[in-house]
């Protein structure tokens, strides 16, 4: 694998939320790289520090040591994060939501709309493109806060318990499309779930206990390259 394939290096990163007697250590010296083409599952019950160690990669949280870079990337712009909480915006319809970080790119509205309107597609939820996030269930806006990330293309795209809120079916559709996406775009797909059937579905899988990354296993000799401490 060459290096230039490396799209996420983290190396030995922590990550502390609070200070003395109050610190609070989400993440314990995380040695991950993620590559072009990578299907990974992170595994863990909640609270086992998934979530921080996803926003570690993702750049929205900056690591109380070690370092996390994006040698392969030409900007946190090409990553993709599908958040596990609710993050429609109240006031924009279905398709709007979608659309937005594709207009806010400079992407024209009527280009973003079809975009938008494709990736829906993919996660079954074209038919809810003129509603408002009120007018929808949990588990839909999950389903749509995932097709919002597909429509951008990522060259990363990350998910952090993307099937979570979502009925076993459901789940399975939502994961379908995160793979097909990630396939025809050539993204590396990274996902948190405490779901084993979930991360039977990805080539690596790695575990996350109390904030510490403990091991990895794979359904291919030479996916384990996704986890050790970097070279």
């Amino acid at each position: 694998m060459s290096p230039a394939d490396v799209l996420i290096d983290c190396r030995d990163a922590a990550l502390t939320f609070g200070r003395g007697p109050n610190a609070v250590v989400a993440v314990h010296g995380a040695a991950l790289r993620v590559h072009a083409g990578d299907r990974l599952a992170i595994v863990g019950p909640s609270g086992s520090g998934k979530s921080s160690l996803l926003h570690l990669l993702a750049g929205l949280e900056q690591p109380t040591s070690g370092s996390v870079t994006w040698p392969g990337l030409s900007g946190l712009r090409d990553i993709g994060l599908v958040f596990q909480g609710d993050s429609l915006i109240p006031a924009l319809d279905i398709v709007e939501n979608t659309a937005l970080p594709l207009v806010l790119n400079g992407m024209s509205d009527d280009r973003a709309r079809e975009a938008a309107l494709s990736a829906l597609a993919l996660v079954g939820t074209a038919d809810l493109a003129d509603r408002l996030p009120e007018e929808i269930s949990g588990g839909q806006a999950q389903r749509v806060a995932a097709a919002r990330v597909l429509a951008q293309a990522p060259r990363v795209i990350l998910a952090d318990e993307p099937t979570g809120r979502l009925d076993h079916a459901t789940g399975g559709r939502v994961l379908d499309a995160l793979l097909t996406a990630a396939d025809e775009t050539g993204a590396a797909l990274v996902v948190t779930t405490h779901d084993p059937a979930v991360a039977a579905r990805l080539t690596a899988r790695c575990t996350m206990h109390d904030g510490r990354l403990t091991s990895a296993d794979s359904t291919e000799a030479d996916a384990a390259h996704s986890l050790g401490e970097p070279s």
